[in-house]
């Protein structure tokens, strides 16, 4: 069903229809015969796409021939997905996403050191599959400073670095002192100096270590450089008062200091609430957005702060019994089975069953959201691109198929199709976009001068096959996944193509960091402050 269109929009549409025959003996890749969608002009129609140094250079009405061609009768032709939150930031993580048309992987909630964020960048340069990107992280800034993990090798793999620093406890529950806190914030400015496309703060992780002052200087480096700042919401897990609250500290940073700000996967209880309010804010013009994802159950270690018993049980009233699943072994946690894992294996993946299976459709019908997968590690997590997908495990089945899962959900429940090519392109591509972020302003449409980033499926067939019980099972119905002009999957066979490009801003010189200091703090605030004021990271409560 085709889109109804403003004036406006049919003049947008009007400019993308380029006759293009006399140069068709030019395209390096042609797809032909498509059900073409752009949601920035919410063009919708069946076209041919041409496609010439990585760019797509022609849609067109006429037929186009190339080097290469693609029949796309019966298949949508879309830009291919992005993702904001997904850690799987290794090779076979790559793979997992590019069979589920992930052609565009960002992490802004665990992040990259930020020490480590350039080495990060250059370990995937020409030899990454897809479009990758990290944000600079908080809880390793902390991890670095409070637990002496600096210097640690382990620390190049992002995201995933994690399951070795959450063995330790000081970057959770440690109260900073003014000067660790000075070093936590240079630590993170260093990673946005290396050109990070934002912060990532996985806040609810931290919550007793973490006071209002250390977000709020937090969010304020990356207010600095203009740059996102998303966060795990402070009582994520929590209910529906809980959750809202962390979504409101976050967001009232982010006006004070006039930055951007990503409220992190909000499909938690409140999350209408939430969804309001950032609707709210968009309205009247702030950078800020929210992500969902369509699972029921999330994926975290089993030594997240929201899972000890006073709060998982006692204040949110569930059973590990029934909420609390091991993703190997397919077995239900205990009380004392609990206990004993926290012991010996801290950093274990669990899932984690936290709303009702029928609000999965519902979030996907949410207007401006992101559907950001939350994509966490399988086992062995440094496997090669190649490495067969069957003998994976230990992962949620977001991490394989939260793109065929929104398709089938919304094949199942009639969401129109512009809508969620939305979610899974273009939004993210805007909001970024919209922070300076040039990676991100050529991506998400499908529009001539704007890079090949392409995915072509079948509305009817795409799916995802992953479960809770086997979470790495790719999706399927994938005609073709192209990156940067180059076919990467074709008939849901991964390919040796390795045309991924970094997604970061361009690196800078000299730091914007600005220490924290009693003295700047008194002069900016206060007429007169005695001297003996505690500074911005106290140990008795970050007043």
């Amino acid at each position: 069903m085709k889109a109804k269109t403003t004036i406006l929009t049919k003049t947008l549409i009007a400019g993308l229809l380029t006759v293009s025959a006399a140069f068709a003996q030019d395209y390096d890749l042609v797809i032909n015969n498509g059900r073409v969608i752009d949601p920035e002009t919410l063009f919708d129609d069946i076209a041919n796409v041409g496609v010439k140094d990585g760019r797509i250079v022609a849609i067109s009405k006429d037929p186009l021939t190339g080097t290469e061609t693609i029949d796309a009768t019966g298949h949508i032709v879309a830009p291919g997905f992005i993702d904001t939150h997904f850690h799987f930031q290794m090779p076979i993580g790559y793979s997992l996403g590019l069979r589920d048309g992930l052609t565009s992987s960002m992490d802004f909630e665990m992040g990259c050191a930020g020490s480590y964020v350039a080495a990060w960048y250059e370990a995937r340069a020409g030899v990454t599959q897809a479009n990758y990107g990290c944000a600079v992280s908080h809880e390793f800034a902390r991890a670095m400073v409070l637990d002496g993990s600096d210097g640690a090798e382990y620390l190049i793999n992002g995201p995933v670095a994690a399951y070795t620093t959450r063995a330790k406890t000081g970057w959770s529950v440690t109260r900073p002192t003014l000067e660790q806190g000075n070093a936590i914030l240079e630590e993170i400015d260093k990673g946005l100096m290396a050109g990070a496309p934002g912060i990532g703060s996985t806040t609810g992780y931290m919550r007793a270590g973490i006071s209002s002052r250390e977000l709020f200087e937090v969010q304020k480096v990356g207010a600095r450089y203009g740059r996102p700042t998303g966060s795990h919401t402070r009582y994520t897990l929590g209910n529906d008062t809980t959750e809202v609250n962390g979504a409101q500290e976050l967001i009232a940073n982010a006006i004070a200091l006039g930055a951007p700000a990503i409220v992190l996967h909000f499909n938690n209880p409140g999350w209408r609430v939430t969804h309001e309010l950032i609707s709210g804010l968009q309205e009247r013009g702030f950078n800020i957005w929210g992500e969902i994802y369509p699972y029921a159950a999330g994926s975290t270690t089993i030594n997240a702060e929201f899972l000890e018993p006073q709060s998982w049980v006692d204040d949110l009233g569930n059973r590990y019994e029934e909420t609390i699943l091991d993703p190997v072994t397919n077995e239900y946690y205990t009380l004392e089975t609990y206990k004993a894992t926290i012991a010996s294996e801290p950093t274990r993946p669990v899932v984690v069953f936290k709303m009702p299976a029928e609000d999965q459709a519902k979030w996907l019908t949410l207007k401006g959201v992101t559907m950001a997968s939350d994509g966490v590690g399988a086992q062995p997590y440094d496997a090669p691109w190649d490495f067969p997908m069957d003998q994976l495990g230990g992962t949620h089945p977001r991490t394989a198929g939260s793109r065929g899962a929104t398709i089938r959900l919304g094949r199942e429940h009639n969401i129109p199709m512009m809508q969620l090519m939305s979610i899974l392109s273009y939004n993210a591509a805007k909001h970024l976009g919209d922070t300076g972020l040039k990676a991100m302003q050529e991506r998400g449409r499908i529009q001539t001068g704007m890079v090949a980033d392409i995915v072509v499926f079948d509305p009817e067939t795409f799916t995802d096959n992953s479960t809770y019980e086997q979470g790495a099972i790719p999706s399927t119905g994938m005609k073709a996944v192209i990156v940067n002009g180059q076919v990467t999957v074709r008939d849901d066979v991964l390919l040796p193509v390795f045309a991924g490009q970094p997604i970061q801003f361009e690196p800078e010189d000299k730091p914007r960091f600005v220490p924290v200091s009693l003295e700047a703090w008194n002069a900016e605030f206060s007429t007169g402050m005695p001297s003996d004021f505690t500074g911005a990271f106290p140990a008795d409560g970050g007043n």
